[in-house]
């Protein structure tokens, strides 16, 4: 009976020092980088020169390289792919539609949050190619010019 109790009371104090350790760590890490406990997202904090990408950068706050990740797209890919990637995505991550009455709800998850970081992901490549175009879709469908009244004199 007296070996469990040293055993346990040997244990408590090597588990004691590495709390200890691991604290004492801490505080000297936080010392030498005190910008490592803010918000900084993924390198955001590191753009700050005045270049287009890092104004991309700290705008949307995720750098290209995290977008391309996101959207599981290679750099310089085509628009058309990342688009395919991020409708996907989107579609995968949305709320699943109401079964029919008496059929059962299969077990779909779903996340806003991960759609959100999708649709930053897709704005930010938009943004970095220059060309920010909403997705195509039937909410974004171009609106048919308006008519001319009638006795108007076309230009």
């Amino acid at each position: 009976m007296s070996y469990i109790i040293q055993i346990a009371i040997t244990s408590a104090r090597i588990l004691g020092k590495a709390f200890v350790e691991a604290g004492r760590q801490a505080v000297k890490n936080a010392k030498q980088s005190p910008q490592a406990l803010g918000g900084d997202v993924s390198g955001v904090g590191n753009a700050t020169s005045a270049s287009r990408t890092d104004q991309l950068t700290r705008q949307h706050r995720m750098t290209l390289d995290e977008a391309h990740l996101i959207l599981d797209v290679k750099n310089g890919e085509e628009m058309e792919k990342v688009l395919k990637s991020y409708e996907h995505l989107f579609k995968v991550n949305s709320a699943p539609a109401k079964p029919p009455p008496g059929k059962q709800p299969s077990i779909i998850s779903h996340s806003h949050y991960i759609q959100s970081k999708v649709v930053r992901a897709r704005e930010r490549i938009e943004a970095e190619a220059g060309s920010p175009k909403p997705p195509p879709g039937p909410e974004t469908q171009p609106s048919p010019p308006p008519e001319a009244p009638p006795g108007a004199s076309p230009l």
